[in-house]
């Protein structure tokens, strides 16, 4: 299925139709061997990003540079198994194999149906957590850069950074097996925090025999640790309450009250476990004679021993993931308990919601007037379950499942919720951010540090970063907007706008 005859833009386009204002579908015969359509999500403010990026493709003669997002989705649309769509999210852009922002779904009873490590990423398990206070601006005004010292001294960032939560060998095997239930157990984590955390802060088929030795030689200095790229601790407040009602069930009541939002994954832990699945995949498709349209979309049967051992190392680095924010999350909670001479329960610092965003997940849904147990692939996508969903906490039952969507630095991040819409279209499904415009090499060439940091200071917000000169990868510029990438979702009835959140202090690797 490799190559053919490069298409004019013009030709192109005539694959892609427009739904409605939020909305595109992608024909099959727009790359070979489409099973399903492609369907991706953008307002008129981010489908120039979306075309232009293919109208570029198509004057390189398809020669160099990236795969455009739209045909990344269009390629996953041909894997086997796959059911429905090959879905892209307001913040899609490319990525390896499957575009980030991309979600599909393989049917668990078809025996052709494959898993992709692709389709979950290299950081497995990179995800947000929310945490509230009941302080509010006023309170941390005037200690915000003690504040953000603090932080930035509890908690190690950086590329080669390592933990300071003490742990053995023998405590990395059990938290890969353990998730969230060894940090509870070592003291590190409230037994609330798991209720208010995905699969409840554990996926029960982890197999930590799953996980190399170099993956667990990179993951042991590494647990409790933030790491460097888009990784990122907030201190925000509540500038803006869209649902009243929801928000009083997660613990928001007022503008201006102080949360803490932590973004981080699995470290190197997981990055490995992702290219050593790679290598094993590449052999099993030669063996079973699985084609695809890029080589990136390395993928095994489901039902085949890779496939297998994949999702169980897969489940043990997801573990590894929360038991990092875990640990966190803990530390955050000594850094303000020590900055306001109290307790954290006495600062009501409660876990709103632990969300995932690189994973995949056996889930039930709705194909074709069928209830069939799917197996979906959510990279750089976030889980948005609905209102009366069984697997979603008690306390947001009525509301729908909490959605976190963290914005670039210096800009705002939003609370969402799931809605039976985006179960219907998208698995359930919903943004994860503002998905970048630039590349990481773009944006070192084209901005300044210096320039990215003061204009943090002209806003009134304290940064501290572990490599100033990363910062400008992660500058506002080389991303897209955030809150048009959540209007778009909100608009297309696939989540629903429920507090707006604006940072006060930053901390980066």
């Amino acid at each position: 299925m490799e190559g053919s005859k490069p298409r004019s833009f013009a030709d192109e386009k005539k694959f892609i139709h427009r739904i409605d204002d939020c909305s595109y579908t992608i024909e099959p015969g727009f790359v070979p061997g489409m099973r399903v359509p492609g369907r991706f999500y953008v307002n008129s403010k981010l489908s120039d990003l979306m075309f232009g990026e293919l109208e570029a493709h198509c004057q390189r003669d398809g020669v160099g540079g990236f795969l455009p997002a739209v045909k990344q989705i269009a390629n996953v649309a041909g894997l086997p198994g796959i059911v429905k769509r090959s879905i892209g999210l307001p913040d899609v852009h490319s990525g390896y194999g499957f575009a980030i922002g991309n979600v599909a779904a393989f049917d668990m009873s078809d025996p052709e149906a494959v898993v992709s490590p692709g389709g979950v990423g290299f950081d497995i398990n990179c995800g947000v957590r929310l945490v509230r206070t009941n302080l509010t601006v006023q309170d941390v005004r005037p200690v915000q850069e003690q504040l953000a010292q603090s932080l930035f001294d509890h908690i190690p960032v950086g590329v080669g950074s390592e933990g300071v939560i003490p742990a053995t060998a023998k405590d990395l095997e059990e938290a890969l097996e353990m998730g969230m239930d060894w940090s509870l157990r070592e003291g590190y984590s409230w037994p609330e925090d798991k209720e208010h955390c995905e699969e409840y802060g554990r996926m029960l088929n982890a197999d930590p025999s799953k996980v190399s030795k170099r993956a667990k030689k990179r993951g042991l200095p590494q647990l409790g640790t933030l790491g460097a790229g888009n990784h990122y601790i907030e201190i925000q407040y509540v500038d803006e309450i869209f649902d009243e009602k929801a928000a009083y069930k997660m613990g928001i009541a007022e503008k201006g009250q102080i949360c803490v939002m932590i973004h981080s994954g699995s470290r190197g832990l997981g990055h490995q476990v992702a290219t050593d699945a790679l290598t094993q995949m590449e052999r099993a498709m030669a063996r079973d004679g699985i084609l695809t349209n890029d080589r990136q979309l390395a993928c095994a049967r489901i039902t085949s021993q890779e496939g297998q051992d994949y999702l169980d190392g897969m489940a043990a680095a997801a573990n590894y993931a929360w038991v990092n924010r875990s640990s966190m999350t803990f530390l955050v909670r000594q850094a303000f308990a020590k900055q306001f001479s109290t307790t954290p329960d006495d600062l009501d610092m409660h876990v709103v919601y632990d969300v995932s965003h690189n994973i995949a997940k056996i889930e039930e849904h709705m194909v074709d007037g069928q209830r069939k147990q799917l197996l979906v692939h959510r990279k750089g996508s976030t889980r948005a379950f609905p209102p009366h969903h069984p697997l979603i906490p008690v306390d947001y039952q009525y509301t729908g499942q909490p959605v976190l969507i963290g914005g670039t630095m210096g800009t705002c991040s939003y609370v969402l919720t799931g809605t039976q819409k985006g179960m219907d279209e998208t698995f359930g499904s919903t943004c994860h951010g503002a998905g970048r415009a630039r590349s990481r090499n773009n944006s070192r060439t084209k901005l300044s540090y210096e320039d990215v940091l003061a204009s943090l200071s002209d806003q009134n917000i304290s940064i501290r970063v572990a490599s100033p000169k990363l910062v400008m990868e992660e500058a506002p510029e080389s991303y897209k907007d955030v809150t048009e990438v959540v209007n778009t979702c909100h608009a297309a009835g696939i989540s629903k706008k429920c507090v707006k959140l604006k940072p006060l202090a930053v901390i980066k690797g």
